[in-house]
């Protein structure tokens, strides 16, 4: 039974009870990590597989998330294994990267405004070592693609990037969204942060209140356009993030995905912060 089949099984009123926010969490705690499906006092028993009707076996989601993160290090450790022989050296062209005879192991480049050191065995943001494997993994991924030709400036959207269908709609929550809700009335803060972080100006797009190229890493590019709302006509703002038609040369989709999600966070770290 997957997570969707178990929240079918109860009221879908995110009540609260069973001690998740929602019943799609409680799904996920059940399904993926061990809960009891009686956790949920209003769940239909009669309709139950035998196996989700017991006791606890672990603690849910806490679970899920170990189970994640070990996969994500897993992924980690077979990258630096796919990279461990490659000649940076070469790479660093390709790749928008400095490379060094003093430090042959390594590549040094931005990632969103940040000074990153990649090396074989280890990687290290600003100065310091980079722990979160989620980065690790889309770093590691760029390495590993071994760049191809500089972008063009060719813009297209998520849906035009081959298979990419199951992906426009996370992109749209974790990446577009946020940034419209965030900025909404404040389109001059955006385009600041932006270029905090070597956002340039994309002078084809005139309709859009803020039409700005971001390099979330040197060769992957995101164009950033955004739309203020509009009160009086009743027009939420609206965020669409481009890519140029050479991305798939650079990272795969997911890493695509999270490398917007990343520009996301970021804006919404420097907007915080002050």
């Amino acid at each position: 039974m997957n997570p969707l089949e178990l929240v079918s099984l109860t009221p879908k009123s995110n009540c609260g009870e069973c001690g998740y926010p929602t019943c799609l969490a409680f799904g996920v705690a059940v399904t993926k990590g061990g809960v009891s499906a009686l956790g949920c006092p209003h769940i239909d028993r009669n309709r139950l597989p035998a196996g989700l009707a017991g006791q606890a076996t672990d603690s849910g989601l806490d679970k899920v998330a170990r189970g994640q993160d070990e996969r994500d290090m897993a992924l980690v450790a077979h990258l630096k294994g796919k990279v461990r022989d490659l000649d940076f050296a070469a790479l660093a062209k390709r790749l928008g990267a400095a490379w060094h005879s003093d430090r042959p192991g390594e590549l040094v480049f931005a990632y969103l405004g940040r000074q990153v050191r990649l090396g074989k065995e280890q990687v290290s943001m600003d100065g310091r070592d980079l722990v979160d494997p989620r980065d690790q993994i889309l770093l590691y991924n760029y390495l590993a693609f071994g760049g191809g030709d500089t972008p063009r400036g060719e813009w297209v959207g998520m849906e035009s990037l081959p298979n990419s269908i199951s992906k426009v709609r996370t992109l749209d929550t974790y990446c577009q969204k946020r940034i419209s809700e965030r900025f909404a009335g404040r389109p001059a803060r955006l385009a600041e942060l932006c270029r905090r972080v070597d956002g340039r100006p994309e002078t084809g797009e005139q309709s859009a209140d803020v039409a700005l190229v971001v390099p979330v890493l040197p060769r992957v590019p995101h164009l950033v356009l955004f739309w203020d709302e509009d009160v009086e006509d009743g027009f939420a703002a609206t965020t669409k993030i481009l890519f140029d038609r050479q991305v798939m040369d650079f990272l795969d989709l997911e890493s695509l995905v999270f490398a917007a999600e990343r520009l996301a966070d970021r804006l919404a770290e420097m907007d915080g912060h002050e």
